[in-house]
């Protein structure tokens, strides 16, 4: 017969609560560390991953489930469909894996680069701010046409806080053919030397 544990070596309800709290934290660490991993090695973002699969965008002509015709795209609900898990709907990324977008030179600067990051992926460590973060991202160009990339690259490039000129879809186009040889994503080495311009669009 098991005997009680006697009153004196029941931890108290103060340490009970210190364990349930660093529980949580613990469980919390390991959701976002798998997230990470999963995406790291190549799987798609979860969001995209509950959508049923799309046929592959080829160009600006393809109808977008965005938006009514002859309604404006809405690059807000595109972001959040499907950038928000890992950049988050407030544009701070999560910490040292997913850089934000809130403030960062990647999205306020050259919008050809964003566009070509959103188009193929990024690998390998990327700066923001001087911190370094090394998760990374998926190609979205087989997923989005040209009007819905341009809506949700204006729309980043004008949240938050962020103030930068909006892209056009002949940009994204442009840009989409320039590239469609390449199939590995971008490094941010690479993305540095490159002297590319949406201006002339």
């Amino acid at each position: 017969m098991l005997r009680p544990t006697p009153r004196w070596r029941q931890p108290s309800q103060a340490a009970r609560n210190i364990r349930a709290k660093r529980a949580a934290r613990l469980a919390r660490r390991t959701l976002r560390s798998l997230v990470a991993a999963a995406l790291t090695v190549g799987a798609l973002p979860l969001a995209q991953a509950q959508r049923p699969a799309a046929k592959k965008a080829t160009g600006s002509t393809k109808a977008s489930p965005h938006a009514a015709k002859g309604t404006p795209l809405d690059g807000k609900k595109i972001f959040a469909t499907n950038c928000a898990v890992c950049h988050q709907l407030s544009g701070e990324g999560l910490e040292v894996t997913y850089p934000p977008l809130a403030g960062s030179e990647w999205v306020t600067d050259d919008a050809a680069k964003m566009v070509r990051i959103i188009l193929h992926g990024l690998t390998g460590p990327v700066e923001v701010a001087g911190q370094s973060y090394s998760g990374a991202m998926p190609p979205w160009g087989g997923t989005l046409n040209d009007a819905e990339l341009a809506a949700v690259a204006t729309y980043v490039r004008n949240a938050w806080g962020n103030k930068a000129a909006p892209v056009t879809a002949a940009s994204v186009t442009r840009i989409r053919a320039e590239t469609k040889s390449r199939t590995a994503p971008w490094t941010a080495p690479e993305l540095a030397r490159l002297k590319v311009s949406v201006s002339k669009d």
